[in-house]
């Protein structure tokens, strides 16, 4: 299959025995000492080991080209400059609508005004099916991956900022909540050691009036009385003679 202009020729086939169209190949040369072919004198052959680029699309894939022509019933494409593809109405999501704008014949999506396909728009579609001999694409936009390159790429970005955004927003609340909680413990604390000076303040006052009623042997009832009172019964008192 020959492409482009009478000046300028391309030639583009499809190889049966790689099942695609060979666009790029780096060889690496395993042999430097070639060898006479038998029988097609003056040919030889070395031995090389070789990486393909092919175009081999297949069905399902997601290929990449730019609109060349519109129609209402249709959307022409080239991909890489050699293979034709179309899409018809039926394989245009319900999306996309055709209409004129300033002149110019577009699908544009109702759910999205800045989704635009027009001629020059590089768009990204399913490919149906592929014929290998004239190298035609049989497409389709009804996948919501499908349509203009630009504003999928730019959707996508999109996403990924308003997923760091929620990211950031929930690290920040659960800092925030952590200052709280420290904030509610080192009151709690604080609450606490008061609690807890009182009561040993409590206690200390408990003490010395012990001492001063132990000294007094008439009050011994009270002494008891006052223990039991308190709660205190385990606080430990210096030993004194009642004698």
């Amino acid at each position: 299959m020959i492409i482009g202009s009478e000046r300028n020729k391309k030639w583009a086939w499809f190889n049966e025995i790689f099942e695609g169209v060979l666009l790029a190949y780096d060889v690496n040369i395993l042999d430097k000492n070639g060898k006479i072919l038998c029988g097609i004198h003056p040919y030889f052959g070395v031995k090389l080991k070789a990486k393909l680029l092919l175009f081999s699309p297949k069905p399902n894939m997601l290929v990449e080209g730019k609109v060349v022509r519109l129609t209402q019933a249709s959307i022409h494409v080239i991909v890489l400059g050699f293979s034709s593809a179309i899409i018809t109405d039926q394989d245009i999501r319900e999306e996309f609508n055709y209409t004129t704008k300033y002149g110019e014949e577009v699908f544009a999506s109702r759910s999205h005004k800045w989704h635009v396909i027009k001629v020059g728009t590089m768009i990204r579609f399913l490919v149906k099916s592929f014929d290998e001999e004239i190298l035609h694409i049989s497409g389709s936009l009804i996948p919501a991956r499908t349509g203009s390159i630009r504003w999928l790429d730019k959707k996508s970005k999109n996403v990924c900022l308003a997923d760091s955004s929620t990211t950031k927003r929930r690290e920040v609340e659960g800092k925030s909540e952590m200052q709280d909680n420290e904030t509610v413990g080192a009151a709690v604390s604080s609450v606490s050691n008061d609690h807890q000076i009182k009561k040993s303040k409590k206690r200390r006052w408990i003490y010395k009036q012990a001492i001063h009623l132990v000294n007094d042997t008439r009050n011994l009832q009270q002494l008891c009385y006052s223990l039991v009172w308190t709660d205190v019964i385990t606080t430990q008192f210096p030993v004194i003679s009642l004698t």
